[in-house]
């Protein structure tokens, strides 16, 4: 196994073609690879199929930018700034994308499975429930269950009398993305990874993907972060690209090193309800810049320092919080 290789983020991005699947990490509003999903937009991918634990604003972008075909989850939003993802909402009610419900537990097991390198996961969760309603397989009413694409199960779940208590148990098909596309906070030299906070689900996501682009805050001699390799979420053998982009995350925050823009997330969630203000906020915001760089200079450096965290305690003492 080669060691991974440092390219820039269009490079990087240029790599994904049309239709591939892929997953991301974080959660919701926390170490979305937001960078990527710009640069992405920017280049025109088209017909991609997203398998997620939990949406949150990068594939809601996505989505309202017309690179999706297919998304496989259990949720969209953005927390506190906009509950639900609007253009998720707006292009599903179109009939505009393909999507499909599994439980959060369920599609946490997805990518178990897939990390495993086993075919599938039991589990009790959802059972009685509409997730498990043969009437609502989306992919399988679209005819996409037919075997031409093997990242496709042929079922969206088996139903099982397992021999020990004689209880039926749901079996979900493990998920094996072409690409994991993960923000961390640090990267070795030759490419061990840390996180700073929750993990989430990051791990089983880069061990469950054919190829890992892995964007960093910075990158570090890999003496030192091997001297706490309990700190280390995976080896560098699990990398493939490697991008060092301070602020890659922004707008979602980075536990250790900045807060999410919770500001400019609600203005994307309200400027977005339509097609039309989707555009003109992507003309400005993704368009209308060339670079991560240019976006971090429209964005100004004191809004920047407001959202970095402090050292000590891993949040930022500026941001202004709820009161009672």
């Amino acid at each position: 196994m080669g060691k991974p290789q440092k390219v820039s983020l269009q490079e990087a991005i240029s790599l994904i073609k049309d239709g591939d699947m892929l997953t991301f990490s974080g959660f919701t509003i926390w170490r979305r690879p937001m960078a990527a999903i710009y640069e992405m937009i920017r280049q025109g991918k088209k017909n991609l199929h997203l398998v997620e634990v939990n949406g949150g604003t990068h594939d809601d972008m996505l989505i309202g930018a017309g690179c999706v075909k297919i998304w496989e989850s259990c949720w969209v939003g953005h927390e506190l700034y906009g509950k639900i993802g609007g253009n998720f909402s707006r292009k599903a009610e179109t009939g505009e994308i393909i999507y499909e419900d599994y439980s959060h537990v369920q599609m946490l097991y997805r990518l178990v499975a897939g990390a495993q390198g086993i075919p599938f996961m039991p589990t009790y969760a959802s059972l009685g429930s509409d997730i498990l309603n043969p009437a609502y397989d989306a992919l399988g009413r679209a005819g996409l269950r037919d075997g031409s694409n093997p990242k496709i199960p042929p079922k969206k779940y088996e139903m099982f009398k397992e021999p020990f208590s004689g209880t039926e148990v749901a079996l979900i098909p493990a998920a094996q993305p072409d690409w994991c596309i993960a923000h961390v906070n640090m990267v070795g030299s030759e490419g061990t990874v840390r996180v700073f906070g929750q993990k989430y689900s990051d791990e089983e996501a880069m061990k469950a993907a054919d190829k890992v682009i892995v964007i960093t805050e910075q990158i570090v001699p890999e003496e030192f972060i091997r001297r706490e390799p309990e700190r280390n979420l995976v080896p560098p053998y699990l990398v493939d690209y490697i991008v060092e982009l301070p602020w890659g995350a922004h707008p979602t925050g980075c536990f250790g090193s900045y807060e999410a823009d919770g500001a400019f997330i609600n203005e994307f969630f309200t400027k977005t309800r339509t097609q039309e203000g989707f555009d003109a906020w992507a003309q400005e915001w993704i368009f209308g810049v060339k670079d991560h760089d240019e976006y971090l200079n429209k964005l100004g450096a004191s809004r920047l320092e407001k959202l970095r965290a402090s050292a000590a305690l891993g949040y930022s003492t500026k941001v202004k919080r709820g009161s009672r």
